[in-house]
């Protein structure tokens, strides 16, 4: 317990020394989320796999080039007139060949589609963890703010059961009061001790989880900023929602790529042309040359195809019912953030009645208590009543804050960009209009690099 003093002595020490240091506000701590996130890097690094996705599916367009280089070593026995004759040699080859699918009856052509619509939904994700590390950032600043305050208030608390202690043994001493009036006013301050030591405890716990969600300790933090707006009405709210949430137009884009791969499976059954072409010279300088043209068409296959088929309009199904059940899920998620904000700003009013009541309370029970018409024990817990009170409308109100970012995260607008940050931003076209065309070494292989360099710093 003493080293838990010592860390917070050591806290408000460093706070001290540097009183003109410029405060930390939510806008610093959601810029340093957004900057310091792991798990945005994590998911950044999955879009761009996704992109990569689109270059494969372009390569498909384009012909296969290989070059064979072969050399073998021979030696056989012959049987020949006059006995067995033994011959050995060494033969070489040098192959370069080219293949290209002229009509695959569109299989090319979905399959690039499917990797876009791949991309968007990957985006949509993006979008969404974007949304859950900033609402980890404001927790973690309402929970610091909110310890903070706590710890303030206990200390309050303490210096008054403090003077309270004192007054009791004061009149204790002129035969006032009994022993047991001094020993129960001994008792709520080694409770308040304890409650003080747990306000401390939770207030490193809060720092830590301030730690994971921005990268870095907590300094001095300013004030909350105004709320900001979100809307009048649920109504308007889940209508925002259903046209904006990451997570319904992820879902959106699903659907559309089971319908790709519907269509992708009954391109499966319809034949495909191809066309080749070699060129070879062995080791006697002599060339050979090829060309082809190739009619491939499955007739039978044990029913695969149509299983495929028959499987690609159950996923159809799949996405679409998912799709829908998503706009139920977040629905709900929007109607609970709602409803929680509701019973947070019906806390907050009804905190502020019961702080004004306890302390008209406290005020009575003390002036009693000196005329000596009210006990030691009606005093503490007239202030015990107060305290909870005033806890209570901390607790509110904080509530009542994260409740507005909780419902802009479920409207699907908890992002840098509705908040207006100000700061630059992942660009996620970069990466994608740097490969969308399948490059190999080119200009744009240097711009891709380029690209990669900045995503790495």
């Amino acid at each position: 317990m003493q080293s838990l003093f010592r860390v917070l002595a050591v806290l408000a020490a460093g706070l001290v020394a540097a009183p003109m240091a410029k405060a930390e506000t939510l806008t610093d701590a959601l810029i340093a989320a957004y900057n310091n996130s792991n798990l945005l890097d994590q998911n950044r690094a999955v879009l761009r796999a996704a992109d990569e996705d689109v270059a494969v599916a372009v390569s498909a367009l384009r012909p296969v080039v290989a070059f064979t280089a072969q050399s073998s070593w021979r030696k056989a026995d012959v049987a020949g007139v006059t006995g067995v004759i033994t011959s050995e040699g060494l033969s070489s080859s040098l192959t370069l060949s080219a293949e290209l699918t002229l009509l695959d009856f569109g299989r090319s052509r979905l399959g690039i589609e499917i990797s876009k619509e791949s991309v968007l939904a990957t985006r949509q994700a993006l979008i969404n963890v974007e949304q859950q590390v900033l609402l980890a950032a404001v927790q973690a600043y309402v929970d610091v703010r909110l310890a903070q305050e706590v710890v303030a208030l206990r200390n309050s608390n303490l210096r008054l059961i403090t003077q309270e202690l004192r007054a009791a043994q004061d009149r204790f001493d002129v035969g006032e009061i009994t022993r047991t009036d001094v020993a129960l006013a001994e008792s709520r301050l080694a409770q308040s001790r304890a409650a003080l030591s747990s306000a401390e405890g939770q207030l490193l716990v809060a720092r830590e989880a301030y730690k994971a969600a921005t990268g870095a300790y907590p300094g001095r933090l300013a004030a909350l900023p105004p709320s900001p707006k979100i809307g009048r009405t649920l109504d308007e709210a889940q209508s925002v929602a259903i046209k904006t949430h990451p997570q319904i137009l992820q879902a959106q884009h699903q659907v559309s790529i089971a319908e790709l791969q519907v269509a992708l499976a009954k391109a499966g059954m319809k034949p495909t042309v191809g066309a080749s072409a070699s060129i070879s010279r062995d080791d006697d300088g002599l060339d050979t040359q090829t060309f082809g043209l190739s009619l491939n068409q499955t007739l039978y296959a044990g029913g695969k195809l149509s299983a495929l088929y028959r499987q690609s309009l159950a996923n159809k199904d799949n996405s679409s019912a998912g799709l829908r059940q998503t706009v139920v899920g977040i629905s709900q998620n929007l109607g609970v953030a709602w409803a929680n904000l509701a019973v947070s700003l019906a806390s907050i009013e009804a905190s502020d009645r019961q702080i004004r009541a306890a302390q008209t309370a406290f005020d009575g029970v003390r002036e009693e208590a000196a005329l000596g018409a009210r006990t030691t024990l009606d005093v503490l817990d007239a202030e015990q009543e107060l305290l909870d009170a005033r806890n209570g409308r901390l607790t509110a109100e904080a509530d009542r804050y994260v409740g507005v970012y909780s419902v802009l995260s479920a409207m699907g607008l908890l992002t840098v960009e509705h908040l207006q940050l100000g700061i630059p931003t992942y660009d996620p076209e970069g990466y994608y209009d740097a490969v969308k065309t399948a490059p190999a070494t080119s200009a744009q292989g240097k711009k891709l690099d380029r690209i990669l360099k900045k995503i790495g710093n």
